[in-house]
């Protein structure tokens, strides 16, 4: 595979430090690209400006430089790139893709109580699809499919495909399948505090950067079905996805700023072989030195053995 044929990135939000999970997200995408003789750049996602931390973008690509990951391209920043997100806004609208809502996320959790509905994740009803009913626009949502099987009777002929039904191959996990229509409802696109959606953000800066693969956690699992359902309305590529296994805390919560994960030391360059080793083992990979001695080395292991790792994923049943 050439280099001009695989590109893929590193896309990391600026809360806080890098710490341990994700530096497995980047190690994961920069041997998935030097595996395939691939470009790996990356992006900061400092979209969400209230939780975006000072310094901490500088912070992270410091330390990722000390941990021996180079892209090949200048960084990206979200926050430079407000008037795509605004021009693809513009795109679905003009589409009838989109509609304004005026609903508060407790108005939205009542309707999903009066609905006997117990999911911790909410699912919104729909109330504004027609109109706002007298309310001041809030945020916008892009339209899901509606679930085509949700009337049809049991005995009912197999008829077309059920357009709220968004299939896709996940290179580490297998076949996906999700409901748009019953496990998501319409996404929010741009937030009631004026902030754009990291949903509409992700998927017209991998379309801007040409990504043909995304590699990262597992947690971002359940948000490939809607950013897939984006990239067919707006009519960009879709990439290749593979999502690795997360890491947990003692506690068998993902570990993250939010859940006490310490920052890694960029200032302990010496310190960086055994933690990306210990990356590496999380990812399963069957390393034949267990104690590099240089980043080089390490490197070079590492890619032979994501090599061999990419020869027993699940293929693709299409």
């Amino acid at each position: 595979m050439s280099a001009r044929s695989y590109r893929g990135r590193f896309a990391p939000s600026p809360t806080g430090p890098l710490h341990f999970g994700s530096l497995v997200s980047a190690l994961a995408s920069w041997l998935d690209a030097r595996a395939q003789g691939g470009a790996w750049l990356v992006r900061i996602e400092d979209i969400d400006g209230p939780r975006t931390v000072p310094g901490a973008a500088a912070g992270i690509l410091a330390t990722l430089e000390r941990f021996g990951f180079h892209a090949d391209e200048p960084p990206v920043w979200q926050s430079a790139r407000l008037e795509p997100y605004r021009a693809a806004l513009d795109a679905l609208v003009a589409a009838g893709h989109v509609y304004p809502c005026g609903c508060t996320r407790k108005e939205i959790a009542d309707s999903q109580l009066r609905a006997h509905q117990r999911n911790t994740t909410l699912i919104y009803p729909g109330t504004c699809r027609n109109g706002l009913h007298g309310k001041p626009a809030r945020a916008w949502r892009l339209r899901v499919p509606d679930d085509a099987a949700g009337d049809a009777p049991n005995d009912a002929p197999a008829a077309a495909p059920n357009p709220a039904l968004i299939r896709f191959h996940d290179r580490w996990q297998g076949e996906q399948t999700q409901n748009l229509a019953t496990e998501v409802g319409d996404v929010v696109l741009l937030r009631a505090d004026g902030q754009w959606a990291y949903q509409l953000a992700v998927v017209v800066d991998d379309a801007a950067q040409d990504i043909t693969h995304i590699v990262r956690g597992a947690d971002l699992l359940d948000s490939t079905a809607r950013q897939i359902w984006l990239q067919q309305c707006l009519g960009v590529p879709t990439p290749a996805y593979l999502h690795v296994p997360v890491v947990n805390n003692a506690d068998g919560e993902k570990l993250s700023k939010q859940t006490g994960a310490q920052a890694l030391d960029a200032t302990r360059p010496h310190e960086a072989l055994p933690v990306l080793v210990a990356a590496a083992r999380h990812l399963g990979l069957d390393l034949h030195d267990a104690a590099p001695t240089t980043l080089e080395a390490f490197q070079a292991d590492a890619i032979a053995a994501w090599q061999r790792r990419l020869a027993r994923l699940p293929a693709s049943s299409t």
